[in-house]
């Protein structure tokens, strides 16, 4: 077994934005996910939305990529909610793409309690605007890395040990 703290910011919307996730799809849909969740070994630590769409808060094992288990969480739910038992006037849908941001120890909590204050947060207009950017095609960070062939500067750490054992790092 390895070590890891994989911490992440998931969310996603509704297909068109439309005000899908009422309460009673909600009542049904976050348990559900949830649960779909615990079948990957995923860890949900906060879950909740606006009308059109979906926070959560979880842990996601370095065996799996973030890709796949939002995939299979938007496609289990999807099918689950729009399932014969469901008697309602629209098909429910999720719009392509995603959002992700990860997070260390000390921003966890700061994120669960963002989730959690979701309606909150819209009601008031308080929202942030990182925590609630998603996207349908791939849109990430600034290319300021490392180069390809770039000559790399000679790294030396001072002698000075890391304290596994106080602070978190991060």
């Amino acid at each position: 077994m390895s070590f890891w703290r994989l911490y992440y910011h998931l969310v996603w919307c509704t297909k068109n934005r439309e005000y899908l996730i009422q309460p009673a799809v909600e009542r049904r849909l976050f348990p559900y996910l949830v649960g779909k969740a615990a079948e990957s070994d995923v860890f949900v630590y906060a879950l909740n939305g606006w009308f059109d769409h979906f926070h959560m808060v979880v842990a996601i094992p370095p065996k799996h990529a973030v890709a796949d288990i939002v995939k299979r969480l938007k496609g289990a739910s999807s099918y689950d909610m729009n399932s014969p038992a469901r008697s309602a006037d629209t098909a429910f849908a999720w719009q392509p793409g995603y959002g992700v941001i990860s997070l260390g120890e000390k921003q966890k909590p700061v994120a669960i309690t963002y989730v959690e204050n979701q309606k909150q947060h819209h009601t008031e207009q308080t929202t942030n605007a990182w925590l609630e950017q998603m996207a349908e095609l791939e849109e990430g960070p600034e290319p300021t890395g490392i180069k390809p062939g770039q000559v790399l500067p000679r790294l030396r750490e001072d002698g000075t040990r890391y304290d596994t054992l106080g602070d978190l790092p991060f």
